[in-house]
């Protein structure tokens, strides 16, 4: 593996979903997979294409009750080409003799391409070559490169090169009980000789879909015999008759324009897809402005990494980063700035989940926030817009404030199912992962993230304000006063874990005081206040009136952020909920013994007839989460104004509590673990992060990565080099920077952007560099070993990390310096 390039060698039909998933294109506004031209979905292919935002909704009966679903939409297949000789079928690959098959994802340049050679049941060899992309520049823009020569051969072929909207949505195998029907015919037909258009509409939402497509072959004129375009419902197809002559070679070339009727600034989707195709240069002169918004890119979102245990780790290691990085920028680009989406769990590249939007962004956020924010404002604007529907869904369970929903989808509903399927059992199981109230604090801590890396003040008066005051508002609704205790709990949540969503054979679902909800609470709570104390007095005032904020309301916070519950084991451990103490112990060597990977204990308990419920085991962080998203130095003041004792030892042996009764069975898992564990024990942090780091290349859930990429673990993994091993913090309106960098790791470099500055980071165990880019911007403070630097535009600086701190505690570092 080159550290530019994901490369498969050989044909594998067994792992061809995952290939399909990790070789996906996208540009933000639609992500096509990376299933071969000429297949069609058929249990190994799943060629799906699918739009930011583009939803509809079914309903599907299952054991005689009604439920409503949801989905991300799988739009036309605009990829497929084909061929075939006269009279005989289509070429397709499960037919053929694979004689050398090479895919390869260029990660600098974002192309896929295949190379292939097959030879058929007559002994006809022949070469194909394909190039791909989706335009970077051009959202709406794809194109598709076929190269096509007969080695032992000559004679007459057929092409055919179709939009295809007889697709359904059946990319999941346990959602295949569901209905999968979204897209209804509405035009199919020829623009002109070469160019074709198909449209339809999503059953329910009513979206307008419409692709536009041009097909040229590039043949000698007496060559090309026949061409014709074959339209049905719901489907059409450029169809070509050529000859060919062994050891030459013919190039096709198909380019094609997507619009719906969601889009900004057009008239009608199908007359905008014709007349940007009309408008749309060859292949080559998309290749070029297509790499060139790339290389772009990279200069601001590449990461450095050298190792010290040699050159191929170094690149195998870096390939894979930059393979996330690049899925990330797939699934949310400079294009998301003009979208109305959020940054769904499995990006654009499957359909897991549903294409729903979960508290992953928690984990894609900073990546995206220290080096484009302008996305990152984008996506939060989402959840803005959705403000009113989290409005309603809390007054439908008599809470105030907005209570967000635990997945959501277009309107900002609550869209997590209330049933799901067991395929270990073949039975379907009540899911209550909607009482996860955490969500709301997830997106308050992506607003003040975004504002401690933008200071930008005209977004936290127009929408980030609200939202931290209304989810504040939301979550301390939830606390009730116990007099006897003098202290506030929180009933019926459920917490990060998700395996335990009741007690032991109640038949309420609900916990009590689950620690990382109720201390979330608090910090939500707080930033409220630093939320009114930094803004304008007049907007403050504002917002106080159209809110109906009143001062009764802002002390009952002020009261709930010093007497709230956080439940403690006997040995000082924080306890995941009260009662979770109580559970009883797994035997996990005896599991482990039975089913070998027990990731998904859940399922393996309830096909036994059991229950997490009953036992003290985690799917992933949950406590641990605290640590993971502050520091000591932030957490310490919470809990001391709750009146709780907090210090090094009781975090290390909640860590230790934890990580021992963690199945793993989410990606983000190791994360949250590798990021815990990187002052105490690096060795095994680094351990984690690279397992977290092959998570999707690796499919190490066994045979989810087909359904999707996992974005926040994928963006996990290049956070812990950008924040965690750099010990870049924000807060305070200084960024800290404090390195602990694993002993595997001999120099990372990044670039980051805070408060307008490009800062270049250079980092090993004994120097941090810092290259400020020139500029007329105001100064940084910058914090490294207690000591505060502040830094000016068009400066260099080198820190010692070792020795004692230079400077004194606030020390301006001049240009030149």
């Amino acid at each position: 593996m080159s550290a530019w390039e994901l490369t498969y060698n050989g044909y594998d039909p067994r792992n061809e979903g995952v290939r399909e998933t990790l070789t996906t294109l996208g540009n933000g506004y639609f992500a096509t997979r990376g299933a071969t031209a000429e297949t069609f979905a058929d249990g190994i292919h799943y060629p799906g294409t699918y739009i930011a935002g583009c939803y509809d909704r079914q309903k599907t009966v299952i054991e005689g009750t009604q439920y409503e679903y949801e989905d991300i939409v799988n739009v036309p297949n605009w990829v497929h080409v084909s061929f075939r000789f006269i009279g005989e079928e289509w070429q397709m690959l499960g037919a053929l003799e694979v004689l050398d098959y090479r895919r390869s994802l260029d990660l600098a340049r974002g192309i896929l391409l295949r190379d292939l050679r097959v030879r058929d049941k007559k002994g006809r060899v022949t070469k194909l070559t394909t190039r791909r992309l989706v335009h970077m520049r051009e959202p709406h823009v794809a194109a598709f490169e076929l190269n096509l020569t007969p080695e032992n051969w000559s004679g007459r072929i057929e092409l055919q090169s179709t939009l295809d909207g007889w697709v359904t949505n059946s990319g999941v195998d346990r959602y295949r009980l569901l209905e999968n029907h979204h897209l209804a015919p509405v035009e199919a037909r020829a623009i002109d000789e070469e160019s074709m258009l198909l449209a339809v509409r999503t059953l329910q939402s009513g979206i307008l879909i419409a692709e536009a497509a041009r097909t040229r072959v590039f043949a000698d004129r007496d060559d090309i015999i026949m061409r014709r375009t074959l339209a049905h419902e719901g489907f059409v197809a450029h169809e070509i008759m050529v000859d060919v002559e062994a050891g030459q070679s013919l190039r096709l070339e198909k380019v094609v324009a997507i619009f719906t009727s969601r889009d900004h600034a057009i008239c009608e989707a199908r007359l905008a897809a014709s007349q940007k195709l009309a408008e749309t240069p060859d292949f080559a002169e998309l290749e070029r402005s297509h790499v060139l918004a790339w290389e772009q890119l990279w200069r601001m979102f590449d990461i450095e990494i050298d190792l010290e245990d040699g050159a191929q780790m170094d690149e195998e290691v870096t390939a894979i980063l930059r393979l996330h990085v690049l899925h990330l920028l797939q699934t949310a680009s400079p294009h998301t700035m003009d979208l109305d989406v959020g940054i769904p769990a499995r990006g654009l590249h499957g359909e897991g989940y549903r294409g729903h939007v979960f508290w992953d962004e928690l984990f894609v956020f900073p990546f995206l926030n220290l080096r484009m924010p302008d996305i990152t404002e984008a996506v939060l604007l989402y959840r803005f817009r959705r403000l009113d529907t989290a409005r309603r869904n809390a007054r439908a369970l008599g809470y105030r404030g907005a209570m967000f929903p635990w997945q959501s989808g277009s309107d900002g509903r609550e869209e997590t199912p209330k049933i799901s399927f067991n395929p270990r059992s073949g039975r379907w199981m009540a899911d209550n992962t909607r009482l996860q109230r955490h969500v709301g604090a997830a997106i308050a801590y992506n607003v003040w993230q975004y504002f401690q890396v933008t200071g930008d003040h005209k977004f936290l008066e127009n929408a980030g304000a609200e939202l931290i005051l209304e989810i504040a508002r939301f979550l301390a609704s939830l606390a009730t006063y116990d007099p006897e205790a003098d202290r506030y709990d929180i009933r019926g949540v459920m917490g990060p874990d998700e395996y335990h969503s009741a007690y032991p054979g109640s038949p309420t679902p609900g916990l009590v005081n689950n620690a990382y909800t109720n201390v979330m609470t608090v910090w939500v709570i707080l930033r409220a206040f630093d939320t009114l104390d930094v803004l304008n007095p007049a907007r403050a005032r504002e917002l106080r009136e159209s809110l109906g904020l009143r001062g009764e309301e802002l002390a009952l916070w002020d009261a709930i952020s010093h007497k709230m519950r956080v439940p403690f084991l006997e040995n000082g451990v924080i306890e995941q909920f009260e009662g979770y103490g109580e559970l009883k112990e797994l035997d996990w060597d005896a599991y482990r013994a039975r089913y070998g990977d027990i990731h998904r204990l859940d399922r393996i308990l309830e096909s036994e007839g059991d229950s997490p419920n009953d036992y003290k085991v985690s799917k992933q962080a949950d406590v641990l989460m605290l640590f993971y998203l502050f520091s000591a130095d932030e957490l310490r003041p919470i809990f001391a104004r709750l009146g709780y004792v907090f210090g090094p030892e009781m975090i290390q042996r909640t860590v230790d509590y934890y990580l021992r009764r963690t199945s793993d069975g989410s990606t983000l898992s190791r994360v949250a673990h590798a990021w815990v564990l990187a002052r105490t024990n690096r060795v095994r942090s680094w351990e984690l992060f690279r397992e977290a780091l092959v998570s999707d290349v690796a499919d190490i859930q066994g045979g989810t990565t087909r359904e999707g990429i996992h974005v926040g673990a994928m963006a996990g993994t290049v956070d812990l080099l950008q924040r965690c091993y750099t010990g870049l913090e924000l807060r305070d309106n200084i960024l800290w920077i404090r390195p602990r960098l694993p002993d595997d790791i001999h120099r990372l470099t990044l670039v980051i952007r805070y408060r307008t500055h490009v800062l270049r980071l250079s980092v090993t165990r004994t120097d941090l560099e810092i290259a400020a880019a020139p500029g007329e911007i105001p100064p940084v403070r910058i914090g490294i070993r207690n000591v505060v630097y502040v830094i000016n535009a068009g400066q260099r600086h080198t820190f010692a990390l070792v020795g004692p701190p230079e400077g004194t505690l606030i020390d301006e570092l001049h240009a030149g310096a």
